[in-house]
């Protein structure tokens, strides 16, 4: 755990933002995806994950959160997300910085990169499944 003041580099410390009204920042090191995964944060409690990515490269995997609508922030660059809906699949172009979008709870979701890009996620991660792109 970091301080809880700041300041923060976005790509390097990720927030919880809790039920209570509470903000924790999370320091993304060598252990980070094992905590996630493996419960060493459930003390935290139930609470959306804010996380910023840069991708350069199309996403490898489809992924859905049973627990919430994601928000998608574009920050730089541009991106095409892929829904997959009962209608088949919703593509979604971000190009412009500042654009977002929402996808729908339990919605699986992936992304192409068109050009190298900046993506802030507001993800309510609990229950999150991923699953290989063919």
């Amino acid at each position: 755990m970091t301080s809880t003041v700041g300041p923060f580099l976005a790509t390097e410390t990720y927030l919880h933002l809790g039920p209570e009204g509470t903000a924790i920042p999370l320091e993304v090191d060598e252990s980070f995806w094992e905590k996630l995964t493996t419960g060493g944060f459930n003390h935290l409690g139930p609470g959306p994950l804010v996380s910023t990515y840069d991708f350069n490269e199309d996403w490898a995997s489809w992924e859905q959160h049973p627990a919430g609508e994601e928000m998608v922030f574009l920050v730089s660059g541009a991106m095409e997300f892929v829904l997959e809906t009962n209608d088949g699949e919703r593509k979604i172009a971000l190009t412009r910085p500042g654009q977002f979008l929402l996808v729908p709870r339990a919605t699986w979701h992936t992304a192409n990169v068109a050009e190298s890009a900046r993506v802030l996620f507001i993800t309510p991660g609990e229950g999150t499944s991923h699953r290989p792109r063919s």
